[in-house]
């Protein structure tokens, strides 16, 4: 099984997901749900994890968390483990509860944590449960409704900040908000068969592929390659560095040494982890032990000519760096 994408770094956030396997029911009692929440308590208290909103379905769940720590991975596998033993234990059972990895999407802050937090809680609402949100237990809504010290462990401050910068009017906006109807483009994302390992605005995107996409380049993460710059930005900037023509990429002479195309062919397998045979048919080149050779022959002349690989490191700033100006 393919790993999924992990991007973790200190105060990111996230939206959590994860389904019994087969779709089978992971809540069966009250005492699941008390379980559950135990197990979310011991979370905060471990590893710092906050929980901005959290609803509980009869065989999914849905979070939204910041970790400060930068520990997302290490508080899932404790989440997600204990609640197997636990309920494993509870039930007479034995075996994998979930389906898989757990769904996490990196979520930009200022673009759509409250479009979450109303996802979320809505969640009982849209699947024909309830009519209204108070209405269902097991959502941390009514959390956000009440000023009752059993609520204080919920991370709700900052999201009825970004609601209303009073706190007295923050509960009457939260229900305001809540009441809106939910914003159609964003639906669509979430309803996605699979949804987008990164969920923010262009500049966030672009900040994230910047610092993330080498270290997290790798055939057994194939989301990886939602980070890679596109084809297109390598290809404008080659020729915008070389002051050349496109068709000077896409053409070779023999016996002629054609720099730009070289270095375009060398930073599509370098920012993009491309194949080698994908890489031919962009360049119009048969063979991919061409595009091996072409390659290799730049790696080794780099590694002799320092202003060569100058221009390397300039390339790949400007192009992982493209969009955020």
């Amino acid at each position: 099984m393919s790993r999924p994408l992990r991007i973790q770094y200190p105060d990111a956030w996230y939206h959590v997901m994860n389904r019994g396997r087969r779709g089978e029911t992971i809540f069966h009692t009250v005492d699941d749900h008390r379980l559950f929440m135990d197990i979310l308590h011991e979370g905060i208290e471990l590893f710092s994890l906050r929980i901005s909103s959290y609803c509980l379905m009869s065989n999914h769940y849905h979070l939204l968390v910041q970790t400060p720590a930068g520990n997302l991975s290490r508080c899932m596998r404790h989440i997600n483990g204990v609640y197997t033993q636990r309920y494993n234990a509870a039930h007479g059972l034995d075996g994998p509860l979930f389906r898989g990895r757990y769904k996490a999407v990196l979520v930009d802050e200022d673009s759509y944590l409250l479009h979450l937090v109303r996802y979320i809680h809505r969640n009982p609402i849209r699947a024909g449960m309830v009519r209204r949100a108070e209405e269902y237990e097991y959502s941390s809504h009514q959390g956000y409704l009440s000023n009752a010290g059993k609520w204080n462990w919920l991370h709700k401050r900052f999201i009825l900040s970004m609601i209303s910068e009073e706190p007295g009017q923050q509960v009457q906006r939260y229900r305001a908000f809540m009441a809106e109807d939910e914003d159609e483009s964003f639906l669509r994302i979430m309803n996605l068969k699979k949804l987008p390992s990164v969920l923010g605005d262009n500049l966030f995107i672009d900040r994230i592929k910047e610092t993330f996409f080498m270290k997290k380049r790798h055939m057994e993460v194939p989301e990886s390659k939602s980070l890679a710059p596109d084809g297109e930005r390598i290809i404008d900037a080659v020729c915008g560095f070389y002051k050349t023509d496109r068709s000077e990429l896409f053409h070779s002479r023999r016996g002629t040494m054609n720099e730009a195309r070289n270095m375009a062919i060398y930073l599509f397998r370098q920012l993009r982890g491309d194949p080698l045979t994908d890489i031919g048919k962009a360049f119009d080149i048969e063979s991919y032990s061409t595009v091996s050779s072409v390659i290799e022959r730049f790696k080794i002349r780099m590694d002799s000519d320092r202003d060569l690989s100058r221009k390397v490191s300039t390339l790949r700033r400007r192009i992982m760096s493209q969009g955020q100006t």
